[in-house]
C-alpha cells in the first residue's frame, strides 16, 4: 500500500472515488447488459462482459495516473454490471427447478472463491518493495476475464432466448442435452411447456420499462427483485470489509460484497499487517458458510425465510458492533482486548449471516421472479438497482419512480464508507442497524416465497 499511496494519493476522498467510479461503471454495464441479452443472447452477452473486464483491468494494472486508474474503474465496472446481471440470469434459464436455488446460488460461491484470492494476493503482496505490489493484484483480474471468455463459449446457449429468437430446434436440442440420455420423456415435457408459454408470452413482450409497473402483479415482482438487491446494500456487508484499499481486490466482482474491513479493524485495534492477515482468515469464512447452505439448505427452506434471517441477525451483530466500538475506543489505554475480539467476531458472524442469507438468496429471486417475457428487462433493472447512481430524467413517469426508489445505495455506500469511519466512527453502524430493521419489516409483509415453482415462466404473484 505505501507504493500505491506514493504513486496516487492516500486522500480518503479520492479512495470512495476508486470504489464508488467503479460502481458507476457497473450501472451502466447492467443497464447495457438488459439490451444485450435479448439482442445476443446470454451466451454472447457474457463474452462481451469479459472484453469490457480484459481491458479495464488492463488500464488499471498499467495505471501511470488517477485518471486512468479511475477511467480503468469505470471500465472494469461496466464488465461486472454485464455479468452480474447476465451470469444469474442465464444460470436461471438452463437451471432445473428443483436445483435452480443451488445452481445459481453458486454465484456467490464463486464471489467467495474470488474474494480469497484476492485477500491472500493482497497480503502476499504487501512484502513486494515496488509498484508490483499494486500492479499485479489489478493484472491478476485479467486471468479469470479470459478463462471465462473462452470458457463459456463451449457452454450452450439460454433455451429460452432461442425460443424467443425463433430459433425453436436448437432450443429443444439444448434441453434434451441439459437432461441427459435416458430422461426424453421429461425433455419433452418441459420443451413443450417452455414453447407454449415463452410463445404466448411472445404476443405480449415488450422493452418498454414501464411494463415493469404495468399492472398489480408486475409491480410487486418488480418490488421484490429491486428489493432483495437494495437491501443487500443495506445489510453493510460493502462497509464491513475491504482488503486495505479497494485496489487490492484483484478480481472486481468482489466488491459486490465486501469493501473496508481494515478500516474496521483499526477501530477495533487490529492494524498493518495483522489486519490483512485476519482480513485474508475473514475471506474464508463466507465461503464456507455459502457452499453449506446452497448444498443443504437454499433447495429446502426456500428464499423468504433466510432473508428474514439474515436482517434480523444484521441489527444485532451491528448493535454489538457498535457498543463495542463506542465503549473501547482503539486510541485507548483502557479499552477491552476482550471485547475487541469480541468486535472482530461481530465482523465475522456478519460474514457468515450474509452467506446464508442475502448472498446466495439475491441473485436466485431477482432472476426467477420475472416471467420469460420481461426476465432480461426485470433482471436488468434488479442488477441496475445495485449500481444506480442517479435519475435518468429522459425515461417516462412509472420508470423513474422506480429509479428513484433505487438510486445511489451502492455508489453511496461506496463513496461515503472511508469518510464516514474516519468522521464518525461507531456511529456509522448504527445506520446499518436501522437499515436493516426496515429490510425485515419489508421482507416479512411483502416477499412471497418462490421456492421450486415449475417451469420458471408460471410463477405467479398477486
Amino acid at each position: 500500500m505505501d507504493h500505491y499511496k506514493a504513486h496516487f494519493t492516500s486522500d480518503t476522498s479520492i479512495e470512495g472515488a476508486v470504489v464508488s467510479t467503479f460502481n458507476g461503471g457497473c450501472f451502466f454495464g447492467a443497464l447495457g447488459a438488459g439490451w444485450a441479452n435479448d439482442k445476443f443472447g446470454r451466451k454472447r452477452t457474457i463474452q462481451i462482459g469479459c472484453l469490457f473486464a480484459l481491458w479495464g483491468g488492463a488500464m488499471q494494472a498499467g495505471a501511470s495516473n488517477v485518471a486512468t486508474l479511475l477511467v480503468g474503474r469505470i471500465i472494469g465496472g461496466v464488465a461486472i454490471g454485464v455479468l452480474s446481471m447476465t451470469v444469474p440470469l442465464y444460470n436461471t434459464e438452463i437451471a432445473p427447478p428443483k436445483n435452480r436455488g443451488f445452481l445459481v446460488g453458486l454465484t456467490q460461491q464463486m464471489l467467495g472463491i474470488g474474494f480469497i484470492v484476492a485477500n491472500w494476493v493482497g497480503y502476499g503482496c504487501q512484502f513486494i518493495k515496488s509498484d508490483v505490489s499494486w500492479r499485479f493484484p489489478l493484472g491478476l483480474q485479467l486471468v479469470p476475464a479470459f478463462l471465462l471468455m473462452v470458457g463459456v463459449q463451449f457452454l450452450p446457449y439460454s433455451p429460452r432466448w432461442l425460443l424467443e429468437v425463433n430459433r425453436d430446434e436448437e432450443a429443444k436440442q439444448v434441453v434434451y442435452q441439459l437432461h441427459g440420455k435416458g430422461h426424453e420423456e421429461a425433455a419433452e415435457l418441459e420443451y413443450q411447456e417452455m414453447h407454449d408459454t415463452i410463445k404466448a408470452e411472445a404476443l405480449v413482450r415488450t422493452r418498454k420499462l414501464s411494463a415493469l409497473v404495468s399492472t398489480p402483479s408486475m409491480r410487486r415482482r418488480t418490488f421484490v427483485a429491486v428489493g432483495v438487491q437494495v437491501f443487500c446494500q443495506f445489510t453493510g456487508i460493502n462497509g464491513t470489509s475491504y482488503v486495505g484499499s479497494s485496489l487490492f481486490l484483484a478480481n472486481p466482482a468482489v466488491q459486490v460484497i465486501n469493501y473496508f474491513g481494515p478500516t474496521m479493524y483499526a477501530s477495533l485495534g487490529v492494524t498493518g499487517s495483522k489486519a490483512l492477515l485476519v482480513q485474508g482468515i475473514y475471506g474464508a469464512v463466507g465461503p464456507i458458510a455459502n457452499i453449506f447452505f446452497i448444498i443443504f439448505l437454499l433447495d429446502r427452506v426456500g428464499r423468504r425465510k433466510p432473508l428474514i434471517f439474515g436482517a434480523g441477525s444484521f441489527v444485532v451483530t451491528f448493535s454489538i458492533l457498535a457498543a463495542i466500538v463506542a465503549t473501547n475506543p482503539p486510541d485507548s489505554p483502557l479499552s477491552n482486548q476482550i471485547a475487541q475480539r469480541a468486535g472482530i467476531a461481530m465482523i465475522f458472524l456478519t460474514s457468515i449471516f450474509f452467506s446464508l442469507s442475502f448472498g446466495p438468496v439475491s441473485w436466485v429471486l431477482a432472476s426467477e421472479v420475472f416471467p420469460t417475457s420481461s426476465r432480461a428487462l426485470g433482471t436488468m433493472v434488479a442488477t441496475c438497482s445495485n449500481w444506480v447512481r442517479q435519475k435518468f430524467r429522459f425515461l417516462g413517469f412509472f420508470e423513474l419512480i422506480m429509479i428513484d426508489m433505487i438510486k445511489a445505495f451502492n455508489t453511496m455506500i461506496g463513496q461515503v464508507s472511508p469518510i464516514a469511519m474516519e468522521r464518525i466512527g461507531w456511529k456509522f453502524y448504527m445506520l446499518f442497524v436501522a437499515l436493516n430493521f426496515v429490510d425485515l419489516i419489508a421482507i416479512a409483509l411483502f416477499f412471497p416465497e418462490t421456492k421450486g415453482k415449475a417451469p420458471l415462466t408460471f410463477i405467479m404473484l398477486s
